[in-house]
Order: structure tokens, then sequence, then C-alpha cells
């Protein structure tokens, strides 16, 4: 079957919408535990981005399990292929021209990888939200690590199952130590300075 698919190429290219809209595209691609901002962050980045008349989306956890990936299930492999299929979509609006904010856990360092493969030279932005346990715990703002504490939920990032810190993030956040504000604004510097905007 496979070999009957083939890739069909845009008759309008990348390079073509990146002069369009006056800047290139990539994937931020936050990742950290739960309660660490990623999606808080996200939105405040594409925010400001919309703001400067950039072309971007925010592509949620949470949002993309109600439709693409309502039919995946926390184990293991689901959780593996949620972030492969996520991946798949951030690649195509990079291919759109948009600037895309993945906001996942993400948490094994195998899968994000893979991800990354999927780029080419640049477009991938690891932004890693670096926050104590204790501080998502206290923020907890769904509730969840109480509910991992009282064996509600099994294989919990951070509680019951581990996760991969970035060896070499593009961005770290230490959210429990600067504003949104300032977040943001690290976030766009360092997209200046790769010549994104």
């Amino acid at each position: 079957m496979k070999r009957n698919i083939i890739w069909h190429q845009s008759a309008v290219t990348k390079s073509d919408r990146h002069q369009l809209n006056g800047h290139k595209s990539c994937v931020l691609w936050f990742t950290g535990l739960s309660g660490a901002g990623k999606s808080t962050l996200a939105n405040a980045v594409d925010y400001a981005l919309f703001q400067h008349g950039i072309k971007s989306y925010v592509l949620d956890g949470d949002n993309v399990r109600h439709g693409l990936n309502r039919d995946l299930s926390f184990r293991e492999e689901d959780r593996k292929e949620n972030i492969r299929r996520v991946g798949e979509v951030s690649k195509l609006f990079v291919d759109s021209g948009h600037i895309v904010s993945s906001a996942f856990i993400s948490p094994f360092r195998c899968d994000r990888a893979l991800v990354r493969s999927m780029f080419e030279n640049g477009e991938f932005i690891e932004i890693f939200l670096k926050c104590p346990i204790h501080v998502c715990e206290n923020r907890d703002p769904k509730g969840l690590y109480k509910k991992a504490r009282n064996g509600e939920i099994p294989d919990f990032t951070g509680i019951s199952s581990p996760y991969e810190s970035p060896d070499r993030p593009e961005i770290l956040i230490e959210t429990d130590r600067y504003t949104i504000e300032e977040s943001v604004n690290k976030i766009l510097f360092v997209l200046k300075e790769r010549k994104i905007l």
C-alpha cells in the first residue's frame, strides 16, 4: 500500500510563504512537567506574535486529545504515538509558514528526538520549562497531582512515570523564577537572534 503513496510537492513553497509573511516558520516545542506553565506560556507567546502580525498557532496537549488523538490512551505506546502525530501536524504548520507552539509534556527524550528529526536544521526549538515538582504540585490547576498521589491516575509523569529533562534545549526557562512577560521576551529574543522574526 505504501509504495502507491507519493508525496506531492506544493505549488507554493515554504520559502514563498516566508517571503510573503515577512518571517520564517518553526516549531516552539514546550516541554516540562504538568503545571510547569507550558500552555500558559505557549499562549502568551502566540498572543505576542499575533500582536506583531506573525502567522502562528498553538497546539495544546489537552485540545489535541479532544479530536485528533482522542483514540489514544495514556499507555506508553499511545503516549509515544501522541507525540509522533503532534510532530507531524507541527511539521505541516511549519510548511504552511506558521510559527507553531506545541505544548506537550513529552517526557521522553527519544520521542522529542524523533520529532526534531522531522524538521530542517533550525526549525525545531525545544523550550524546557524547568520547574520544581513541588511548585508544579502546588499550582496543580487540574488537580492531577492529587489524583496521582491517591493512585487514581497511573503512570503520571513526575510521580509514577519518569520525566527525562532535555540535555541541550535551545531555550531553558525556570518558570518558578521568571514572570510570563520575562519568559515571552526571552523566547522572542531567541527568535529574532535566529532571524526567524
